[in-house]
């Protein structure tokens, strides 16, 4: 199943035009599961702007060869082999005709042409075309397509491709086909069909130039009741891009299909989008509250595509970020604005925390690893690793840069030139920035770093105030640390970083901002300085007292501040700093460092205390009404375990994991009536509202319970837990009881109650795979104890009927919550989690090497662990290298050990 040949590094410095371009496509299929035919007439002319080959060179992998025709005349001079086909001595233009044939039955890699549930699905990105078809598959070759489906009709009553419906009709033989044209050129991974028994949610509006466009949702008959948020989510994202950006949709119909097995999460195929079920099936048994935003978040995202990504695509996948950190700065500009509008700034705050929350933990993870890489790389072995969360999430950061720089409209501005320039084209990084550059009249050459320099940049800042001048200096140094060596050789000179500041007086009022220089104070209370220099000072006057620096205002860059603030300074930003950001930051800020402490002391068996002044400021937070209820709820959730993790010398886990108990124990025991209270006031009686409103009540209310349930004596909170469980009208509620239960059993040597709600959720939903997943998961991230550690608990669940390791929703539910998001059972000392990691990862390679890769990422960091754990995951890597065969899984351990 995957490619065994030693693999080659491909860097972007080698980029060359194609030899070959082609204008338009006909795909013709002839459906069959074991064995399905595929006619491919190609219009193929020399590339102008390329040097002359004297060779046609296709890709393609795992098919089975059977003719080429030219101009229509059976052609002699072309070699099939392992990876593609060439044709020798062709003309200068001409019309090719490739017949072959895969096999989509067999096809468990869920990339190219395959089968799931007895339908047929694509997956095309980044090189899944050439398990389809021979073809130029590269992002740069964008073709107009015409695609025929046949197939039985009893077995695929639905036939679906890219863009328009033009005909459809019964065959002989109980067949029938469809015909679709996609009139926008576009390149082969943008491809997609789908064939089975499906059904669809429909709709038809109006866009904004007043065009009727229908809307359709397709899933499997049982699941149409679960459609109608993703529907109302794609309507939602048509109006916003209209509105925000002045973008239509530009076919006559949007499709949207859900499928079981999928590698990804979905896929932005041009009108034909084809998404993982748990980004489109939900209502409220079924679904939590963070499952309706995600899946508003992931339609949202796909749909953008549209305009970012497909009208306007990638040079080569070196580019990718072009793509995808503009979409997620554009799906998470949605999301804040569906939130809060664009004024609502606590509102939209929360979901800016959230976002960050996640570049922390997994971006700056991965910058300090061996896979650490610039936004746009210089070089890869196998693309699919490089669907990362640098590429996504901190390209999304630097797009969000623009639009600190340049405000929103000069924002807006830069996008419609850019639009203007590239319609319709394939290009790179450098065009948007010059886009956006040329747009707002800004030389942005500095900029052009924050795409090709690696790893996470620190900016240390010293503060000085002179009383008798009334002046405040604040000089910032940036640099990288001790930077991951991988990271070291990208880097050339200082980024342009916009500072967002604000100064807090000692009423906790901000203070007016005028630089040295000005003429008068600036409007507003926050600055966006423009740090450019590897050191440069800026210098406010008329500052009639020393201030308090609110620093890094809505975490204007990617980066990590260092500023020693005192514990009762954090304290007093976490009070009454305006920037709601800051203020979940100070918090955060607050707890890392008494964690880290307290995790330094267990891991030398030193007892463990909490300074009454960290409990009084959680208190402050838990029982200030002025807060949001989903505000407080992200305020007083401690820094994950992982997150600490990273943040010591020498990782380890078991240590900041009893930190961290000990802390929620501690916080649990002396706040124990305000949990109560907060848990009773924040009950959301009635039907079920997946409003941010409704589910930031139920947010605060959860993370009350989680907390009740680590009490010395949890027997209320079991009592609560339990009644909750029983009387959920809704999955958010359902689940967070389950979890309650689970790690309050743990807490105390286990408990009826906890088995007796699993076993009557797993009957409750055992239909439903998607909730199945969530009770997978939930015992993969517990607890556990001495006497039952979780590693035995999966190892049972994965012989579970209901388990299936070719199901990557099912594997990631199971294998990758013990291993990702489990660490203090992950990281046992005795290496039995290790073990059981490399074991699947080969079981995957096997099967599924892109979501093998995945999983092989979790050791990547082995080398910050203290020495027992370092042995035992250098001995897992070298197993792992030892056996598998994809270059996908080969990249990954080979970086990881070098």
């Amino acid at each position: 199943m995957a490619d065994t040949a030693t693999p080659n590094v491909i860097r972007r410095a080698d980029y060359a035009p194609p030899a070959f371009l082609i204008d338009t496509v006909a795909l013709e299929f002839d459906l069959v599961p074991e064995r399905t035919v595929v006619r491919n007439t190609m219009r193929v002319r020399r590339n102008p702007d390329a040097s002359r080959a004297a060779h046609f060179e296709l890709m393609g992998e795992q098919l089975e060869f059977v003719s080429a025709t030219i101009d229509g005349t059976p052609f002699g001079n072309a070699r099939a082999h392992e990876h593609g086909l060439v044709l020798d001595n062709v003309p200068d233009a001409f019309e090719l005709t490739l017949t072959s044939i895969c096999n989509p039955a067999e096809n468990t890699t869920l990339s190219g042409l395959y089968v799931s549930g007895g339908n047929f699905f694509t997956q095309c990105e980044a090189e899944g075309f050439r398990r389809i078809t021979y073809f130029l598959d590269r992002p740069d070759v964008m073709a107009t397509y015409t695609v025929t489906l046949r197939a039985n009709k009893a077995d695929y009553p639905v036939l679906l491709s890219n863009g328009n419906l033009l005909e459809e009709g019964d065959l002989p033989d109980g067949r029938h086909f469809a015909r679709w044209e996609d009139p926008f050129r576009k390149p082969s991974y943008l491809f997609a069909l789908v064939a089975g028994k499906l059904v669809a949610l429909e709709e038809r509006v109006k866009s904004g130039s007043g065009k009727e466009k229908l809307l359709q949702v397709w899933v499997e008959p049982h699941d149409l009741d679960k459609t109608r948020h993703a529907m109302d989510s794609l309507i939602h994202s048509i109006r916003w891009d209209e509105e925000r950006f002045g973008l239509e949709l530009d076919l006559d119909r949007f499709m949207i299909v859900a499928v079981s097995d999928f590698n990804m999460g979905a896929m932005e195929n041009k009108g034909l989008n084809i998404f993982n079920t748990k980004y489109v099936l939900a209502n409220p048994e079924t679904a939590t509250d963070t499952d309706f935003a995600n899946i508003e978040a992931v339609v949202g995202h796909e749909y953008f595509h549209n305009w970012t990504g497909n009208r306007v695509t990638c040079r080569d996948w070196f580019q990718l970020s072009l793509k995808e950190g503009l979409t997620v700065f554009r799906d998470q500009e949605f999301s804040a604005d569906m939130a809060g509008g664009a004024t609502d700034e606590a509102a939209r705050a929360t979901k800016r925390i959230e976002d960050v929350r996640v570049l922390r933990q997994m971006q700056f993870a991965e910058d300090a690893g061996p896979m650490a890489h610039p936004v746009r790389p210089e070089s890869y072995v196998e693309i699919n690793n490089f669907y990362t969360m640098t590429v996504y999430e901190k390209g999304s950061e630097v797009v969000r840069m623009y639009q600190t720089l340049f405000g929103r409209d000069g924002f807006r501005k830069g996008m419609d030139l850019y639009f203007k320039r590239h319609d319709g084209q394939a290009v790179t990084c450098d065009d948007f920035r010059h886009a956006l550059a040329d747009a707002n009249g800004r030389d942005l050459a500095q900029f052009e770093r924050w795409y090709s320099q690696a790893g996470t940049p620190r900016v240390a800042v010293r503060a000085s105030y002179d009383a008798a001048q009334q002046r405040y200096s604040l000089t910032l140094t940036q640099g990288y640390g001790e930077a991951a060596p991988a990271t070291r050789e990208t880097q050339k000179g200082p980024l342009l970083i916009p500072f967002a500041i604000g100064l807090i007086g000692k009423d906790g009022a901000d203070l007016p901002l005028q630089l040295e220089g000005e003429a008068k104070a600036s409007a507003g209370t926050t600055r966006v300085l423009q740090f450019t220099q590897t050191e440069q000072t800026f210098t406010f006057v008329n500052v009639a007292q020393e201030p308090l620096p609110s620093l890094l205002r809505n975490f204007s860059a990617p980066v990590i501040v260092e500023y020693d603030y005192s514990a009762d300074q954090l304290a007093f930003l976490l009070a009454h700093d305006s920037d709601p950001f800051n203020r979940w930051e100070a918090g955060q800020r607050l707890a890392t460092r008494e964690l880290l402490t307290l995790a330094g002391r267990a891991a030398t068996g030193v007892p463990l205390q909490l300074d009454d002044s960290v409990v009084a400021a959680f208190a402050r937070v838990l029982t200030d009404e002025t807060l949001s209820p989903a505000f407080r709820e992200l305020a007083l959730m401690l820094p994950s375990e992982a997150y600490l993790a990273e943040q010591m010398a020498e990782s380890n886990p078991a240590a900041v994991h009893a930190a961290r108990q000990f802390v929620r124990k501690r916080l649990a025991n002396a706040l124990r009536n305000d949990w109560l209270k907060i848990y009773e006031a924040h009950r959301t009686p009635g039907a079920y509202e997946a409003t941010p409103e409704a589910s930031g009540h139920r947010a605060l209310k959860n993370l009350a319970l989680s907390y009740l349930a680590e009490l010395d004596d949890p027997a209320q909170a079991v009592r609560l837990a339990s009644a909750q469980y029983d009387a959920a009208n809704n999955m958010t509620d359902r689940s967070a009881a389950l979890s309650a239960l689970l790690n309050a059993s743990a807490a105390n040597g286990g408990s009826k109650e906890a088995q007796q709600a699993l076993d009557d959720f797993y009957r409750r939903f055992e239909k439903e795979p998607l909730v199945i997943d969530k009770w997978f998961a939930l015992q993969a991230t517990q607890r556990g104890n001495a006497q039952r550690p979780v590693i035995d608990i999966v190892r049972k669940l994965m012989t579970h009927p209901a388990f299936n390791l070719k199901n990557p929703n099912r594997a990631r539910s199971l294998i990758f919550s013990f291993c990702a998001a489990n660490p203090a059972q992950f990281h046992a000392e005795d290496g039995s989690g290790y073990a059981f990691w490399a074991d699947q990862v080969i079981a995957l390679d096997a099967i599924n090497p892109q979501v093998a890769a995945r999983l092989a990422r979790s050791l990547e960091l082995w080398r910050r662990f203290t020495p027992t754990l370092r042995d035992g995951m250098r001995a897992a890597l070298e197993k792992v290298a030892s056996q598998v065969k994809s270059r996908d899984v080969r990249e990954i351990v080979e970086k990881a050990l070098a």
